[in-house]
């Protein structure tokens, strides 16, 4: 099972949010690259980076923390938040970004998921985020009327196949994951699946690679200390 430490960003600063609350924001840190070096050092090959100014409103506020995260090299890095054309996509794998995660385009616009999955391959994930079971878009600050575990089947089905999946109300809180949910979206056939949200012990990502799970983003529990990322790595990887 693959770790990702996780960077969000914020006006160019590290931050973490408490269940994808934009006003429960807390900067762990001004130098991303630092970050990521950190992370480096301790053992990481894995980095999932997400534009949380994007992911609201759009923008590339961040696109240039993320250009200099990706000519630091060494790590395979992911990147979300705001990617909703495919010029984007193309300007983040053009800096060596590694992977693109769509969010909220995928709910509103599928048929361009499916496209873009078509024509990059395994660049391209689908990062679904849901509040009460119900897939929320425009920065967690909107829910769709449409089952997060049944979107991901419906993924799936259309050749998307890998898919970012975080239940909000774990994320940021350092109180366990989703275990039971994780365990019925690895039946889904053809998906490879990435938790996150809320992992916060090694106990936890026994369990998650024990049932399948492909990946693991580790937030929140690195930044506070109750987790260690070099121990994880070691146990899972």
């Amino acid at each position: 099972m693959q770790i990702f430490p996780a960077i969000d960003l914020s006006g160019g600063q590290v931050v973490r949010l408490y269940q994808g609350d934009y006003d429960q924001m807390t900067v762990y840190g001004q130098d991303p690259c630092a970050a990521a070096r950190d992370f480096r050092s301790a053992g990481a090959h894995y980095l999932h980076v997400v534009d949380l100014d994007g992911a609201k409103d759009g923008t590339t506020a961040n696109f240039d923390s993320i250009r200099a995260l990706a000519e630091q090299g060494g790590l395979f890095i992911e990147v979300g938040g705001g990617i909703r054309t495919e010029e984007r996509i193309r300007r983040y794998l053009d800096l060596g970004v590694s992977r693109c995660i769509l969010g909220t385009v995928a709910v509103k616009d599928f048929s361009f998921a499916v496209r873009m999955a078509e024509r990059y391959g395994d660049a391209i994930a689908v990062g679904v985020d849901a509040r009460d079971g119900f897939v929320a878009v425009n920065g967690w600050k909107d829910l769709s009327s449409e089952r997060g575990v049944d979107f991901c089947r419906r993924l799936a089905e259309n050749g998307i196949r890998t898919v970012i999946y975080t239940d909000i109300s774990r994320d940021g809180a350092e109180r366990g994951t989703n275990l039971e949910l994780y365990r019925e979206l690895v039946t889904i056939p053809n998906l490879r699946v990435t938790a996150s949200g809320g992992v916060s012990s090694l106990e936890e990502l026994r369990q998650l690679k024990a049932m399948g799970v492909s990946a693991a983003i580790l937030g929140k529990a690195l930044y506070t200390g109750r987790l260690d990322l070099a121990a994880a790595i070691r146990e899972v990887e």
